[in-house]
């Protein structure tokens, strides 16, 4: 009785696992050898690469300014609204104790945050103060200004500001509720236009950058065009080809990003003692906004992500046209 030889074990599941992870070890070593390469090339150009990375600098500055301007304004229209308030005036038959119990009805209303109560005799001397006319109004027979209550609501908006005037109005001592949200309203179209402003210029300059880049991928294509046609004779892919221009078109965007970053934070401390100066003779205190970690990251991450755009849309162009001769 004959033996059979024996079966190896089946090796199709082990082969399939070696060859995937020999497979993705090729495609990160491989990724990582462009990075390098495309780098070295850039430094290899110095002169040209920096005024291609300055160009997309600039492109990038005012969008990225007139973010951080918008960002300060927002915090300006923020602490504005925090300071819209209502100036309710009482009846001035009503007295100091009437009119405390009339504040403590307006602390008590669930749209109202907060009150100041201001007196007759406070009114009269905050008047006589801001007029500087303390000697003449002193000679009055009686205060002619009636109590007040400072109103602060917890909705801001315009909308609800007047509903809530509306219904104070209704209350019994209360004369008069005046409240100016014209400067509110200004402000608020101001930014809304000024964001709409800042997005259109982001575009337009973002579609320069993509330009820009892919102007520059464009002549590195063509004066690669034979080492191109080699690589695609011996059966490389598109993305295979595509890769080290990827890479060359992301170290241009982050390389202009950096010198926007650096312009921005060197135009940011040579204006920072004027518009200090400028606001304290307002009598105000303002400084410059600044891009911080996080702007910093956004900034560096869109300037990234527009080089490998410009540069993957330069290639996809241009590719198609590079056939082996």
């Amino acid at each position: 009785m004959s033996r059979r030889p024996a079966q190896p074990p089946p090796r199709g599941a082990r082969s399939r696992r070696t060859r995937s992870s020999s497979r993705l070890r090729g495609w990160a070593r491989h990724h990582r050898a462009m990075c390098l390469d495309s780098a070295l090339r850039l430094v290899r150009r110095p002169v040209g690469s920096l005024l291609t990375m300055l160009a997309i600098a600039i492109a990038l500055v005012l969008p990225a300014t007139l973010w951080l301007t918008l960002d300060s304004a927002r915090l300006l229209d923020a602490e504005l609204e925090e300071s819209a308030t209502l100036t309710v005036y009482l009846e001035p038959r009503v007295a100091e104790a009437q009119a405390a119990r009339i504040d403590e009805a307006l602390v008590a209303h669930e749209d109202v945050a907060r009150t100041r109560l201001i007196t007759a005799a406070e009114g009269m001397a905050e008047f006589q103060q801001a007029l500087g006319l303390a000697d003449a109004l002193g000679r009055l027979d009686e205060n002619p200004l009636p109590a007040s209550v400072v109103v602060t609501p917890v909705d801001p908006a315009p909308e609800a500001v007047r509903a809530l005037a509306e219904r104070l109005e209704t209350m019994a001592g209360i004369e008069e509720v005046r409240l100016d949200l014209a400067w509110i309203e200004r402000l608020r179209h101001l930014a809304e236009l000024g964001r709409r402003v800042a997005l259109a210029l982001a575009v337009l300059f973002g579609l320069g950058v993509l330009l820009v880049v892919g102007n520059t991928i464009r002549l590195s294509v063509e004066s690669r065009r034979q080492e191109v046609e080699v690589v695609t004779l011996i059966g490389a892919t598109h993305a295979f080809v595509r890769r080290p221009f990827l890479y060359s078109g992301a170290w241009y965007g982050l390389g202009g990003g950096v010198l926007a970053w650096g312009l921005l934070t060197v135009g940011s401390g040579w204006l920072a003692a004027p518009v200090s100066a400028l606001a304290a003779s307002y009598g105000a205190s303002f400084s410059l906004p600044r891009l911080g970690l996080s702007g910093s990251a956004i900034l560096l991450v869109c300037s990234t992500l527009l080089g490998w755009l410009g540069a993957w849309i330069a290639v996809n162009r241009h590719l198609a046209e590079v056939r082996p001769r």
